[in-house]
């Protein structure tokens, strides 16, 4: 018989909250397609434009600004294109400038040449190197600029300085689009506030379902020159394809909550994080946390063991109930260096020890309690084992 088991991963995905859920089955429970104009078809059509206005005051856009899309990989494959349109300015963009520590969706989803990327250095924290920035953006004086930078990273929950990049870039001309997913729900995500001129989302990390998300601009003239989905002329032409009435339904729901609990759970989930890092650094006086110096996301702590590998360690928690991440995972499943990690400067073997733990709305002390536990017992049965050695589960 299976014990208890404590999720620790929502910065992978969030348990479905129970807001998202009873939306859903409202949603599924109507027929209709939102493009029909009978009745079944206005009420589809009618729970998207709520959720749209639901979602624009979230975030701060205006709600005829926001298109839905299947998910925060797409919105960055949709933005990041030199044919994006924002404010008066036509011709495309030539520059694209993208922070080291950016997620593959930014990295490798982007719709540039190849010889017209540039990547942004982090400092040691985690941070975009400012300075760093500021040269890049003088060096592509009268090119059209874009920058792309996250809110906060996925991996070490680095909050990144958004407003004060926003305000750089925009000073040299250049756009700014944020990669929101990980901060919404989590953290003020206002669009406004962070002064981007577009901002992406992605509803199953903060209680919705998987498989929706949005890109919000600032501006509702804004717009792109190159869709991706062309068809039938949904999300203004942006996104074409019927919408998942559900699943966006379910991501509206999910943001109501997220908006009421917001400032209560970051609390919560803040004294949750400190405890859990006292108890590791308790466990392993070694133990090394990454970003902890700066701003972080109060849900999120990435730290190594010196000496104990992250696929290691993460199927030892993984048998004694606990579900956690390594810094980062490829789409097979196995572990990989993260270069998160590596942008900071973090040396090769620390970061191969590097493990997430990442909380949410349904996390409770015993299911830190039962990590602690689980974490104490792979310290004490495997610190120091050989590289590739089997793992000791006694």
């Amino acid at each position: 018989m299976q014990g208890p088991r404590a999720y620790l991963d929502h910065n992978a995905t969030t348990p479905l909250h129970p807001a998202a859920r009873d939306a859903m089955c409202a949603a599924l429970a109507r027929p209709g397609n939102a493009s029909s104009v009978h009745a079944e078809g206005r009420a589809a059509r009618a729970a998207i434009e709520t959720a749209r206005i639901e979602l624009g005051a979230f975030v701060g856009a205006p709600a005829k600004a926001i298109v839905f899309t299947s998910g925060g990989t797409e919105a960055l494959n949709l933005a990041l294109t030199p044919h994006l349109v924002v404010g008066a300015a036509k011709q495309p963009f030539e520059r694209l400038l993208i922070g080291a520590g950016e997620h593959a969706a930014a990295l490798a989803g982007h719709r540039f040449p190849a010889d017209s990327v540039e990547i942004m250095p982090l400092t040691p924290q985690g941070v975009l190197d400012l300075e760093a920035l500021e040269s890049a953006l003088a060096g592509n004086a009268g090119r059209r600029v874009m920058l792309a930078l996250q809110a906060a990273n996925n991996e070490t929950g680095v909050i990144q300085p958004v407003a004060a990049v926003a305000r750089l870039a925009h000073a040299a001309g250049a756009v700014l689009v944020c990669d929101a997913v990980q901060a919404a729900g989590k953290t003020d995500c206002d669009i406004g506030r962070l002064e981007a001129d577009a901002l992406i989302v992605s509803g199953h990390k903060f209680g919705g379902p998987q498989g929706v998300g949005a890109l919000c601009f600032a501006d509702p003239a804004s717009h792109i020159g190159e869709t991706m989905i062309r068809g039938g002329g949904q999300e203004r032409g942006v996104r074409a394809g019927t919408e998942n009435v559900a699943a966006i339904a379910g991501m509206a729901g999910a943001l109501r909550a997220a908006g009421e609990r917001l400032e209560l759970e970051r609390k919560v989930l803040a004294a949750l994080r400190d405890g859990l890092e006292s108890e590791i650094a308790r466990i392993a006086g070694d133990a090394v946390f990454f970003g902890s110096g700066g701003a972080r996301l109060a849900n999120t702590s990435c730290f190594a063991v010196p000496g104990i590998e992250a696929q290691l360690l993460l199927m030892f928690l993984d048998i004694e109930g606990v579900a956690v991440s390594s810094g980062s995972a490829c789409s097979s499943g196995k572990v990989k260096r993260s270069h998160v990690l590596t942008a900071m400067g973090v040396a090769p073997a620390l970061a191969g020890g590097a493990i997430r733990v990442s909380l949410g709305w349904d996390s409770s002390e015993e299911d830190c309690a039962l990590f602690v536990k689980a974490l104490e017992k792979a310290v004490r049965t495997n610190k120091g084992r050989p590289r590739g050695a089997a793992f000791e589960a006694a």
